[in-house]
């Protein structure tokens, strides 16, 4: 699979299937240009939302190590994608559970 990245005016997603370190440093790769093609945009992007989020039916993994330009992007479980949320283990209850919330506020209000 090659990179999968989608621009949506102030999100963006970027991910990449690793099955080896050559995948990993893909990634990495993949980052770096990113950066640099926002900065030669004069394009400027969030840190407060980078997460890297790693999907895996493996009880153990290795720590993710991505950085963005000289900055750690934040290992998280779960992320917000438009209005979707997204858990590490594809979940769909906090996504759920978030909708419902609403839901139940607009509806008091």
């Amino acid at each position: 699979m090659n990179l999968i990245l989608r621009l949506f005016t102030d999100d963006y997603f970027i991910c990449r299937k690793i099955t080896d370190s050559s995948d990993i440093d893909k990634l990495q790769t993949d980052l770096k240009r990113l950066r640099e093609w926002s900065v030669e945009n004069e394009i400027k992007l969030n840190p407060s939302k980078r997460k890297a989020v790693s999907f895996t039916k493996a009880r153990v993994k290795e720590r993710i190590r991505y950085c963005f330009g000289d900055q750690l992007i934040p290992e998280a479980s779960n992320f917000k994608y438009l209005v979707i949320i997204i858990r590490s283990h594809l979940n769909l209850a906090d996504h759920v559970n978030y909708t419902l919330r609403k839901a139940w506020k607009a509806h008091l209000s």
